[in-house]
C-alpha cells in the first residue's frame, strides 16, 4: 500500500478550521487506507483578519503548499509557474472544485507532469437556472416592487410595472453546457433564442431550437442578453462599448461567466446612461467588488457575490468529484474530466501515476475500483 497525500485549500474552511461548506465528501477519503488529507492553513481564514476577505481572490498556492503532496484541491486560488518553482516532484493531479479552471496555468502544470480535472457538470444547471433567475427578477423589476412595499410607496404601483418573458428574444453568447442548459429552461416561455457560439454544434443548436447567428445580431435583436463563455484570450472583453452599443435600450445583460469577459466601465457608463435597461451580474473585473466602486451607485442592476450557483446541491456534487477523482489517482488511474490531456503522453506524469497502481483493489468490494 501507498499513502496517497491529498491537500484542500485553505479557502475550504471558516475562520475557526471547519469545513465551511461542508465535508467535501471527506467521508470517503476517511474510509481508503491508502489516503491522507489535510488542509493548507496558512490559506485560511483566521480570527479578526477582516482584510482576509479582499485578498480571497488573489490567494495563491505556493511552492511549499505542494511539497509532500500528491493531489491537490483547489477553490479559489490561484496556480501559477511560481508555484512549480521547486518542481512538483510528487505531485501528479490537481483537482479544480467547479467548472471554470482560468486562474490553473494548464501549460505549466503540463510541463511538469500534473494533470488537471474540473467538474464541468456539476454547474450546468445551478449557472443557467442563476441566468433565468436574473432575466425574471430583471423582466418583473423585482428590486423595485420590493421598494414599493418597504417604503410605503403603494402610489408608485404603475411605475414599476415589469414585463414577461414570454415571447421575448434571448441571446446567448456561448452555447456550451450552461448556454444549452439555459436554452432548455426557457423553452416554456417560447421565447425566441439566439446564440453566437462559433464551436456549436448546429444539430444540436437546431434541436434545442436555438438559431446559431454571429454575436452583432445576437446583440441588437435580442431583450436579454446572457453571457456563457469561457475565459480566455480570445474572449476576454468580448462585450465591450461598441457591442453594447448594439443593445435595445429596453434589453437587460446578464453575466454569470467570468467579469473579465466584459469591459467593467463601459458597462457602467451604458448602465448610467440607460442606454439599456438593468443588469444582472454575479461576475466581476476585481473580486471582491470594491465597495466604492460605482457599479454599486446604480439602481438598475443586481448584483451577487460570485455564488449564485453555488448551492448546496452544487456543494455536494463538486465535492463528490474531487473525491472520486482523488481516489482514482490513489489507485493509479486516471480522473475524469482531465482538461490539459497532453499530459497523457508525459513520462514523468505517468510515472507518478503508477506510483499508486498498488492501491488498486486495496478494499474487496470497493466500490471506487468497479
Amino acid at each position: 500500500m501507498r499513502v496517497f497525500r491529498i491537500a484542500f485549500t485553505g479557502d475550504f474552511l471558516d475562520e475557526s478550521g471547519s469545513p465551511a461548506y461542508g465535508d467535501n465528501a471527506l467521508d470517503k477519503l476517511k474510509s481508503r487506507p491508502y489516503v491522507r488529507w489535510h488542509f493548507v492553513t496558512d490559506l485560511a481564514p483566521k480570527p479578526h483578519d477582516p482584510g482576509y476577505w479582499s485578498r480571497l481572490y488573489s490567494l495563491e498556492v505556493a511552492a511549499d503548499h505542494i511539497r509532500d503532496v500528491d493531489g491537490l484541491v483547489v477553490l479559489r486560488p490561484w496556480v501559477k509557474r511560481s508555484t512549480f518553482a521547486a518542481g512538483a516532484e510528487d505531485l501528479v493531479v490537481i483537482g479544480r472544485s467547479g467548472a471554470g479552471y482560468d486562474k490553473i496555468d494548464l501549460a505549466v502544470c503540463t510541463e511538469n507532469g500534473v494533470a488537471v480535472f474540473n467538474a464541468p457538470m456539476a454547474l450546468n444547471h445551478p449557472t443557467a437556472s442563476a441566468a433565468l433567475l436574473f432575466m425574471l427578477a430583471l423582466a418583473k423589476r423585482l428590486p423595485d416592487q420590493e421598494r414599493v412595499v418597504r417604503q410605503g410607496r403603494w402610489d408608485r404601483q404603475a411605475a414599476v410595472m415589469g414585463g414577461e418573458l414570454r415571447g421575448r428574444t434571448l441571446g446567448i453568447i456561448g452555447l456550451g453546457h450552461t448556454g444549452r442548459e439555459l436554452a432548455r429552461l426557457v423553452a416554456p416561455f417560447a421565447m425566441r433564442v439566439l446564440a453566437f457560439s462559433p464551436h456549436a454544434d448546429p444539430v444540436e443548436a437546431r434541436a434545442l431550437g436555438v438559431r446559431l447567428t454571429a454575436l452583432e445580431e445576437v446583440l441588437r435583436e435580442s431583450d436579454f442578453v446572457s453571457l456563457h463563455c469561457r475565459l480566455s484570450d480570445a474572449t476576454r472583453r468580448i462585450i465591450g462599448a461598441a457591442q453594447l452599443a448594439l443593445m435595445k435600450p429596453s434589453a437587460y445583460f446578464i453575466n454569470v461567466g467570468r467579469g473579465e469577459l466584459v469591459d467593467q466601465p463601459a458597462l457602467v457608463a451604458a448602465l448610467r446612461d440607460r442606454r439599456i435597461a438593468g443588469a444582472g451580474l454575479d461576475v466581476f473585473e476585481v473580486e471582491p467588488l470594491p465597495l466604492g466602486d460605482p457599479l454599486l451607485e446604480l439602481d438598475n442592476v443586481l448584483v451577487t457575490p460570485h455564488w449564485l450557483a453555488s448551492t448546496s446541491d452544487v456543494w455536494h456534487a463538486t465535492g463528490t468529484a474531487m473525491a472520486e477523482g482523488m481516489l482514482r489517482a490513489a489507485r493509479g488511474e486516471l480522473p475524469a474530466n482531465i482538461v490539459n490531456p497532453d499530459v497523457l503522453d508525459r513520462p514523468d506524469f505517468l510515472r507518478k501515476l503508477s506510483r499508486f497502481t498498488e492501491n488498486a483493489g486495496t478494499i474487496r468490494g470497493d466500490p471506487e475500483t468497479a
